[in-house]
């Protein structure tokens, strides 16, 4: 059995104490607001924020911070971090980012399976203000994980993680859930594969009712989620 394979599953675990749970991304705003409410609404809110910015940035993005890193251009790495805290439109998806990427260090600094190889602490380290994607994209690149496998896999950590924020507001059943994983689950390998090539003055987050739910959400009376 792959080591790889095995790293990956635990980077995108349910388990990894990064607190992606506590957020959905202006979701919780949106079913609050009566805008989604049943699951069809679910999977095309969902859904169209796969085809856009996460598929047209934050794919991208860790695609090239993975080639970065193991080309040991770390000075690409520190540019490619500040471009995507400049591309969170609102103080909350930049909160979330950040407060991801703190705890994937601290994560990192305990692990054995990272810290013991040569240079990796001292390379996330260096990063000032480190976003999620750059300090899980360095676990991944440390550990060998291929890059389409590594993006197939960061993506399905976020679908979930945004179907069981939609489970729990809506709220749907556990059947419903893993009917909407597995519908957009299968859009993943093609986003994948056009990340993996998209050229950085292609990469878009233009997603305008994603950005006003975020900021919505902020002065939410009541809520679940973080973000």
């Amino acid at each position: 059995m792959s080591l790889p394979l095995i790293r990956l599953l635990q980077l995108v675990s349910p388990a990894l104490p990064v607190g992606a749970y506590t957020y959905s991304q202006g979701l919780e705003w949106i079913i609050d607001a009566g805008r989604v409410k049943t699951e069809a609404q679910v999977g095309e809110w969902i859904g169209d924020a796969l085809d856009g910015a996460f598929g047209n940035y934050e794919l991208p993005l860790l695609a090239r911070l993975m080639a970065a890193w193991a080309a040991g251009e770390d000075g690409a790495v520190a540019d490619l971090n500040a471009r995507a805290l400049a591309s969170r439109e609102t103080s909350e998806l930049r909160a979330e980012t950040v407060q991801m990427g703190y705890s994937m260090v601290r994560l990192l600094v305990d692990l054995p399976a990272f810290a013991s190889l040569p240079g990796w602490l001292a390379r996330i380290r260096a990063l000032e203000e480190p976003v999620f994607p750059a300090v899980w994209s360095a676990a991944a690149t440390a550990w060998e994980v291929a890059p389409a496998d590594a993006l197939a896999g960061y993506a399905w950590a976020w679908l979930e993680n945004m179907v069981m924020a939609a489970v729990k507001a809506v709220p749907l059943g556990q059947a419903a859930g893993q009917r909407l994983l597995s519908d957009l689950s299968a859009r993943v390998p093609e986003q994948v594969d056009k990340a993996i090539v998209m050229a950085p003055e292609n990469w878009s987050n233009f997603q305008p009712g994603l950005a006003i739910a975020s900021s919505r959400h902020e002065t939410q009376y009541s809520r679940l989620f973080r973000s």
